[in-house]
């Protein structure tokens, strides 16, 4: 192992800038040259990659988003695209690659590792859906940036005596809006994994405004229904206004936490280690405090289940 490539694929999230300073200089500790391949898979084919030494990755570690920028890749899901990017990497002598980035970026890893390429992955999503690691990159920072955003609306809730449906990422997975809503005290949360009951939300909204609450917050996962629709029905039942706020893509940014900025570096620590361990096809993540690496078919399979014992507790301390 003389020289890695490093890239980060899909979705961007805090801390991955983190994840690649700490590859960087891990690597060179060790006598490895570092190759950062810019705009994910698509660099890979276009075989677009440049040295990264020491000074490349100074003041890195406190910037949202990611140097080596990320995109998808439609040529990647084919046979000749994957074999470009292994020719490509073979060219520039790269021995191993460590790929930053979720569910499917780390597909795309295994499809690389089955062609033969050494490979480490490292969770990098802020929906923490990966469901083989505690956490992933960015998921502190997006909840900080979701609870500092709630706790605004709910000063203007409060002033206007309104209902506030607060759309948060989460497609598949309801972490995101779980947590929000135990940090910022919310009336109620839907997410993907369980059923929406809007007679009941607008129950607790009206008893909580007879005890003199003077706002009503909803934190909603994308992926648990429409908000604009489900605020319509909220309306129909309370006989006022329901304001929507979707938080959208200022989840992804910003500078991210201490907890992120950690995590980055060690998960970037750990991949190096692992390829000069002579593993491939792995990911690493953290269960109950331990490092671990997992096999890239059980790090793709299934999603985060929520933790019933959490759910209930938002219920109880939403009353």
């Amino acid at each position: 192992m003389k020289r890695i490539g490093v890239l980060t694929s899909g979705g961007d999230s805090p801390g991955m800038n983190a994840a690649i300073r700490s590859v960087v200089r891990n690597s060179i500790y060790n006598d490895l040259e570092v190759y950062g391949i810019e705009k994910a898979y698509v660099g890979l084919i276009d075989n677009n990659m440049y040295e990264l030494k020491l000074k490349d990755v100074g003041g890195i570690l406190q910037r949202g988003g990611t140097i080596l920028q990320t995109s998808r890749c439609e040529e990647f899901l084919t046979e000749e695209g994957q074999n470009k990017a292994v020719e490509n990497i073979k060219k520039n002598k790269i021995d191993g690659l460590i790929v930053i980035g979720g569910n499917g970026s780390l597909r795309g890893a295994l499809d690389l590792h089955k062609k033969g390429i050494k490979i480490i992955g490292i969770p990098g999503t802020i929906d923490n859906d990966l469901s083989q690691t505690d956490m992933s990159i960015g998921v502190d920072t997006a909840l900080n940036t979701i609870v500092d955003a709630v706790d605004k609306i709910k000063d203007t809730a409060t002033s206007h005596e309104r209902a506030f449906i607060i759309e948060v990422m989460g497609r598949d997975s309801g972490y995101l809006a779980l947590m929000a809503s135990i940090a910022t005290g919310a009336e109620d949360v839907f997410i993907p994994e369980k059923e929406l009951n809007i007679d009941d939300t607008a129950k607790k909204i009206r008893e909580g405004h007879k005890r003199g609450k003077k706002h009503g917050i909803i934190i909603l996962a994308e992926g648990a229904g429409n908000a604009y629709t489900i605020g319509r029905k909220l309306k129909n039942i309370l006989g006022y206004e329901v304001r929507i706020t979707i938080l959208g893509h200022i989840q992804r940014g910003g500078s991210p936490s201490a907890f992120d900025r950690i995590l980055a570096s060690k998960m970037g620590a750990n991949a190096v280690k692992a390829l000069l361990d002579k593993k491939s096809g792995k990911m690493v993540g953290t269960k109950s405090g331990k490092n671990v690496l997992i096999d890239f078919e059980e790090a793709i399979k299934g999603r985060h289940e929520v933790r019933e014992n959490l759910y209930n507790l938002s219920k109880i301390l939403s009353i």
